[in-house]
């Protein structure tokens, strides 16, 4: 079927403000830009705010591919749905949804299963474009193409995204602030704990980066009966120095600056290890906001910083430097 934009849903693009990559590891550049209308089986939302993950600053900070540039970064986020393209009925104009970089179709063999994160029909793949066709549906006022990240590019005030990956949500569930964070770094915690580590109600489990606090506690970890860390970007010596440890798994290290590991521990979980949670589709999202509604996910401790969307280098700052753990960037504030 030809892939075509839908003119029904007003099919013209929108002139808004991005935080655009102009040069690997130099400041953003906030400049207008002009988001096409949403093709089959595509969707236009008007980011309502998004935050920024490590992996935005990794390729932020790259200067050979997969790091390309001019980019528009940015992959934990929420929005509203603006337009929709053809073929797409499972949301509409209004409906508040979540974007995240892994598809999900509903139909292969992958996502019915409970046991696969990965849709068969549409892989995870480092793609400069869409997912289907891999055109970009974003120009700055010159014509010049910029490229998408992760299938979100939530660095922007509207982004077109798959249908495949939108989650739907009801807002009184879950709050703005609270619902970008699902679409990756809360989520990718759920899955390394419930599917990797198969952590149960009675685990002990120690949430720490292999970073200088991270090997400190290593030790005192094991002692406590902890095999496992969970994160990502492991560096091969600290890796080994974690094992000397008697840690026999790393599932993904990440960093969480220079905060104390116990501090974190105690104020997630309230001094008792619960869970914390790889990016698993619908079914998982919804369960995770239905569990923050209950107050089950304290997903405002992950919070340490908001700021509005013309001082999103502030948050690159924060996160590079490890003062945050989660800077929230409004579009408007």
């Amino acid at each position: 079927m030809e892939h075509k934009s839908w003119m029904a849903s007003g099919g013209k693009p929108i002139r808004c403000r991005a935080a655009v990559c102009r040069k690997a590891g130099e400041a953003l550049v906030m400049e207008d830009i002009m988001v096409a209308p949403p093709m089959t089986h595509e969707v236009r939302i008007r980011i309502i705010c998004t935050s920024l993950c490590h992996t935005d600053i990794k390729y932020w900070n790259m200067k050979d591919p997969p790091g390309i540039v001019p980019r528009i970064l940015g992959h934990e986020a929420v929005g509203e749905v603006e337009s929709v393209g053809g073929e797409v009925s499972e949301v509409k104009q209004g409906d508040f949804v979540i974007p995240t970089f892994m598809a999900e179709c509903g139909e292969c063999r992958d996502c019915t299963s409970s046991k696969s994160n990965l849709c068969s029909k549409q892989p995870f793949k480092l793609s400069q474009g869409m997912p289907r066709c891999g055109t970009s549906r974003f120009t700055d006022l010159n014509g010049e193409v910029l490229h998408h990240f992760m299938f979100v590019s939530s660095f922007s005030e509207y982004t077109v995204v798959d249908v495949a990956h939108l989650i739907k949500l009801d807002p009184i569930l879950i709050s703005p602030d609270k619902a970008c964070l699902l679409g990756c770094g809360v989520s990718t915690g759920v899955g390394a704990a419930w599917r990797t580590a198969n952590v149960e109600k009675g685990s002990t489990v120690a949430i720490f980066g292999l970073g200088t606090v991270g090997l400190a506690v290593a030790q005192g970890a094991r002692k406590c009966g902890a095999a496992r860390i969970i994160g990502i970007d492991v560096n091969p010596n600290k890796l080994t120095l974690a094992r000397e440890f008697g840690v026999t798994e790393v599932v993904n290290s990440r960093s969480i600056g220079d905060k104390s590991v116990s501090q974190v521990i105690n104020e997630m979980t309230d001094g008792g290890a619960d869970y914390c949670f790889e990016c698993v589709g619908q079914s998982s999202l919804i369960k995770e906001a239905f569990a923050c509604c209950r107050k089950k996910l304290q997903l405002d401790l992950f919070i340490t910083h908001e700021i509005g969307f013309e001082d999103i280098n502030k948050a690159f700052n924060l996160l590079s430097e490890g003062q945050c753990l989660r800077c929230v960037i409004w579009m408007t504030k």
